[in-house]
């Protein structure tokens, strides 16, 4: 039992640091399509697969150091073990895959009902407080009701794109600020903790669009309250790595996991708080026979397909789920755009070219900015928000590599080691946005060789929220604030101190 709850301890959360930055991400993620490795008439299975023993595990991960650089272990296990191996944790298989056409083979192949994993320590809490899951902790074919209800407004190009003014009015806000901390506090020349700032911007830009209001994260003085959810947000994250850990019956008799209840309390505290006061909003427009205009949560909430805690529940996770991956990704794109001015000057062109002088960008402008669009599609392999995902195919046997898995096999797929593969990606630790530029693209570049955003039914449902959170952002900020090399060469030279510190 401690064996397993140390394995879901490592397929959960833990905080990776790529140099500099550290980010909250999910430890594993993958994709493939078709290497076969045969061996003879002989039908091959997972007990044919090399890889490290329980105790081999635990050293490379304490002994070694790679706790909390896991996504460099999937590099060094592939070097040793191939492009395919089995870790024990205890009674508990992983199945590796690191490599494009063996992830596709898996992603191809997980069925109607993909489980990533079973999250028994976010489960056990909405349990205890009879709260509905959400998207992240919900299985099976409840799990594809509550998606196909909060896939249109998410991932729809046509509804994604109305919620352009929000978000565009969270960027004016925080451009603000951050000129008014380079004045105030950095001598004209220095914002000093540019991922915080981004931080709260990416959290202010995802309530502005899942609660259809503003939580103030940009004010000069952050409200209480909102600190407090913030914070909450952070210890959960926090703390989510040590609960599974230990076995689930002793959960009630460790005080972290009293302090875990307890951010879960106040986090569904403010979302319940947020909810109530959007749907008081529309019965009082109804009551008076007022059109009901809104966006996301207006939608979930009039059109009666999910029960009130059905939506408290989802939103909650989606929440969670749209904050890191905006502020973690412009951070380094920042800190790339400093070190190389030119690449930085053909952005400003590109951007003025398309939004010459006072425009502020939309949707459709982002269409004719392809540099944009590579220097964060760049980005995101390099440094991949989720470096590795975990997969378990439950309808059926699949065969992966040539080997035969049972049901319910456990896949690890490493993302991180197959976008630094130089098969895939010719000099892969170089950032070359020009990768995904058409024209300039190679020709044998593998559909599966990055995958930030997941593959699939189970793709992350706010993939587009963030890309236009990315876009709008990086377009203003790169131009509108600063409009110069110097300038934005000055602005993110405390970055640029940290990482190389």
């Amino acid at each position: 039992m401690l064996f397993n709850s140390m394995l879901r301890s490592a397929l959960f959360l833990c905080k990776q640091d790529y140099g500099g930055i550290k980010c909250l991400t999910s430890v594993f993620c993958t994709r493939t399509t078709s290497t076969l490795i045969t061996g003879g008439d002989k039908q091959q299975t997972m007990d044919d697969l090399d890889g490290p023993s329980f105790l081999t595990s635990l050293y490379w991960l304490f002994g070694k150091g790679y706790f909390q650089t896991t996504h460099q272990m999937q590099i060094e296990h592939s070097k040793i073990y191939g492009p395919l191996w089995k870790s024990k944790y205890g009674p508990l298989v992983v199945v590796n895959v690191a490599n494009a056409d063996l992830i596709e083979q898996v992603l191809r192949q997980e069925g109607r009902h993909p489980i990533r994993t079973d999250m028994p320590h976010w489960r056990g809490y909405r349990k205890l407080r009879n709260h509905a899951y959400g998207p992240l902790t919900e299985m099976g074919a409840e799990w594809q009701r509550i998606r196909s209800i909060l896939n249109p407004r998410m991932l729809k190009p046509k509804h994604v794109s109305s919620y352009t003014s929000a978000i565009n009015g969270v960027v004016s806000d925080f451009i603000e600020k951050v000129a008014k901390l380079r004045t105030t506090k950095g001598n004209g020349l220095m914002v000093y903790d540019v991922a915080g700032e981004l931080y709260k911007f990416a959290f202010e830009g995802i309530c502005s669009v899942l609660f259809e209001t503003r939580m103030g994260c940009l004010n000069e003085v952050v409200p209480e309250e909102t600190q407090k959810f913030i914070f909450s947000v952070g210890e959960m994250f926090r703390l989510s790595p040590i609960v599974i850990l230990f076995p689930k019956s002793l959960w009630p008799y460790m005080p972290f996991w009293k302090h875990f209840v307890a951010v879960w309390d106040h986090l569904f505290k403010v979302a319940n708080e947020l909810v109530q006061k959007k749907m008081a909003e529309i019965q009082e427009r109804v009551k008076h026979g007022q059109p009901v205009e809104g966006e996301y949560l207006t939608h979930l909430l009039t059109s009666e397909q999910m029960s009130f805690t059905e939506v408290l529940g989802s939103i909650t996770e989606l929440l969670l789920a749209g904050v890191d991956t905006t502020s973690n990704t412009i951070s380094w794109v920042l800190y790339h755009l400093a070190r190389e001015p030119e690449t930085q000057q053909k952005l400003y062109e590109e951007i003025t070219s398309v939004c010459p002088g006072d425009k502020v960008p939309c949707s459709e402008d982002i269409i004719r900015m392809p540099l944009l669009k590579a220097i964060i599609r760049e980005t995101l392999r390099l440094y991949p928000v989720v470096p590795g995902n975990a997969r378990v195919v439950a309808e059926r046997e699949i065969v992966v590599g040539g080997h035969l898995f049972p049901k319910n096999t456990l896949f690890h797929l490493c993302h991180f080691a197959v976008s630094y593969d130089e098969k895939v990606f010719p000099n892969p630790s170089a950032f070359l946005p020009q990768r995904w530029i058409r024209g300039e693209k190679q020709l044998n570049q593998h559909p599966f060789g990055s995958v930030p955003f997941g593959f699939g039914i189970r793709a992350c449902l706010g993939r587009r929220v963030a890309e236009l959170e990315m876009y709008l952002l990086l377009s203003r900020f790169s131009c509108v604030c600063f409009g110069s090399l110097p300038n934005l060469q000055s602005f993110t030279f405390g970055l640029l101190n940290l990482l190389h510190y």
